[in-house]
């Protein structure tokens, strides 16, 4: 809900400023102050594989369970749900309205400006699913004489390539921000320690982004946003079953925006569609298919009023009309409207709060109320501790109420109040952030068998609690540069009354990256560990704790300093090892890649 663009207030002045970066998404540091916000920076990006899975499972507290190299990969945030962890694309969630999620090997990072991940509860914000935390993917503008251009190339193993042409142009009045990505790979390696192939897994992806901004005076700014996915799967069976079938979608997001600043008043009115198309064929070489779609027509206005120099109030109005349709789904439609209230006050320079409010309506469910609150205490120069509290939910999907035959429309939406307590410390060029917090979820919805026939229901009850911390150091001198950086993630997550378990949440997630550079040279070495994690409900059986590491290196050309090569070796250590029961990653592997910057 705050869409807000960043602007100055001057004291003696009636008339509001924008600054030369303007990012949609302005609610993630307006009022994101009192909870763990992780920013990926480029050389992260580009030092990662391109996809989202790739550079958080590396890079983040967030566990994936991957069906194989590039294939279905679903997050599970502080021991959550995929379906409970929000995916927003410039301020809007875009989690499908199908299953309720965003498949994160459907997402090619290289296509943003920046990512953010933002821990815990963010329903007063961003709606739907922002219980465990929320992915935030953000096309930035720059109104200034500007004219950048880069092109990643990348060759690896198993015949995989990628591409990416990134052009950025702007000058005082408008700006450009284009990028076109594609990949692709025959995907077949050995499984490690057998004779036997990945089969049927290759892949092809194409995605294309425009962003647009027109700056039509001081206080007025016209902005269009469109992103395009195509992609191709083949998905690859388990170990003891074989796979033919494959899997088409085509997603695109659509998105105007228009910014008035207007005294102490600043408003923001957006209209977006969005569309999801997937196709799903049994066997590859047969036509036959089953399909479904949904389009999501999406207004939203909110207004915010700079009360005095440090307290903001914003309200927002939205409203969202889905219309779905498709071989297994019934022809459907919802509309549903919010209402939020938003709050900021920095009481001094060493204490600041925030408040939220929101209410949604529709016909389809009821909405309960949903609030935040957090404060944040300095309480010297190196240490800070911040409170947040939260009640969070997640809207039953098209699947959940209108699946023929099955389908539920009584169902009620997921519900949950979170608390969580925060460190921070900064010593010098030391960072460190530790977080405790505690979920309490009802009204889970799981699909059960009722008279022999499988159908959601709020049936679940689940509290997770657990710990996360964060470190980033770097040092410079001469013309060398070190860089270390660590996340752990300790997550107990168990149904009331049980003292198992839940199948596919690690009790225990360890990430460290370690880069040093040396002028145009560098060299980087990143580690993941991840602990075991059940696959039955009575924890009789699991996937084993494995650990799996990246060795990279990488040189700029001194003849031509915007063009830079390098080599990376995956797995390095050749481990042997699966997130998901049966379906082994790959043993090690190589990329080559240039990156061209003019």
């Amino acid at each position: 809900m705050l869409l807000l663009c960043p602007y100055l207030w001057a004291q003696h002045d009636s008339i509001t400023r924008l600054k030369e970066v303007i990012i949609s998404d302005t609610q993630l540091q307006d009022f994101s102050g009192t909870q763990s916000v992780l920013r990926l920076n480029d050389s992260v990006i580009v030092r990662n594989g391109t996809s989202l899975t790739d550079l958080l499972r590396y890079n983040t507290v967030v566990y994936f369970k991957e069906n194989g190299l590039g294939m279905v990969s679903s997050p599970s945030f502080r021991g959550t749900t995929a379906q409970q962890t929000a995916v927003v694309w410039n301020g809007i969630n875009i989690n499908s309205q199908l299953n309720g999620l965003t498949d994160f090997n459907t997402i090619n990072t290289r296509d943003f400006s920046s990512i953010a991940v933002r821990a815990g509860g963010g329903s007063v914000i961003y709606g739907s699913s922002a219980i465990g935390g929320s992915i935030h993917l953000n096309n930035n503008l720059t109104f200034a004489d500007t004219i950048a251009n880069s092109l990643y190339t990348s060759y690896g193993s198993y015949n995989t390539l990628g591409f990416n042409y990134n052009a950025k142009v702007s000058t005082k009045k408008t700006s450009v921000d284009f990028s076109i990505t594609h990949n692709s790979s025959d995907n077949d390696y050995e499984y490690p320690d057998t004779d036997a192939h990945n089969e049927n897994g290759q892949f092809d992806n194409l995605s294309a982004n425009l962003a647009l901004g027109f700056k039509l005076n001081e206080n007025n700014i016209l902005r269009l946003y469109n992103y395009v996915y195509d992609s191709e799967r083949h998905f690859s069976g388990t170990v003891s079953a074989p796979s033919l079938s494959k899997y088409r979608d085509r997603n695109s997001r659509n998105m105007a925006e228009w910014l008035g600043t207007f005294g102490r008043f600043t408003s923001k009115l957006k209209a977006a569609l969005l569309t999801e198309h997937y196709k799903y064929y049994a066997r590859a070489t047969n036509p036959d298919y089953t399909f479904g779609k949904v389009n999501t027509l999406i207004g939203r206005y909110d207004i915010a009023y700079q009360a005095a120099k440090n307290i903001k109030l914003n309200v927002i109005a939205d409203v969202s009309h889905n219309e779905g349709n498709g071989s297994d789904i019934e022809n459907a439609a919802r509309t549903v409207t919010s209402f939020s209230f938003l709050m900021q006050h920095n009481v001094t320079k060493s204490l600041y709060y925030e408040a939220g409010l929101r209410r949604e309506i529709t016909d389809a469910y009821d909405s309960p109320m949903l609030f935040s609150a957090g404060a944040r205490y300095n309480v010297s120069d190196f240490y800070a501790v911040k409170l947040n509290a939260s009640r969070n939910f997640r809207i039953p999907t098209f699947n959940d109420l209108y699946w023929v035959g099955s389908g539920n429309p009584d169902l009620k939406p997921e519900s949950s109040y979170q608390a969580e307590i925060g460190n921070e410390f900064t010593f010098n060029t030391l960072k460190l952030s530790l977080t405790g917090y505690y979920i309490k979820l009802r009204d889970m919805l799981r699909w059960v068998p009722v008279n022999n026939v499988w159908r959601p229901e709020n049936v679940g009850r689940v509290n997770t609690y657990g710990a996360e911390a964060i470190a980033g150091w770097q040092k410079s001198y001469g013309n060398s540069r070190l860089t270390a950086d660590a996340t752990y993630a300790y997550t107990v997550s168990k149904e009331d009354g049980s003292s198992n378990q839940l199948i596919y949440v690690p009790l225990h997630k360890v990430t460290a990256s370690l880069a040093y550079g040396y002028k145009q040279a560098a060299v980087y070495y990143r580690h993941l560990y991840n602990g075991s994690v059940f696959i039955t409900s009575d924890n009789s059986d699991e996937v084993e704790a494995y650990n799996v590491a990246t060795l990279g290196a990488e040189y700029t050309l001194p003849v031509c300093s915007g063009l830079t090569t390098g080599v990376q070796v995956h797995n390095l250590f050749d481990a042997a090892y699966a997130n998901v029961t049966k379906r082994p990653m790959p043993g090690r592997n190589y990329t080559m890649y240039l990156n061209f910057k003019f």
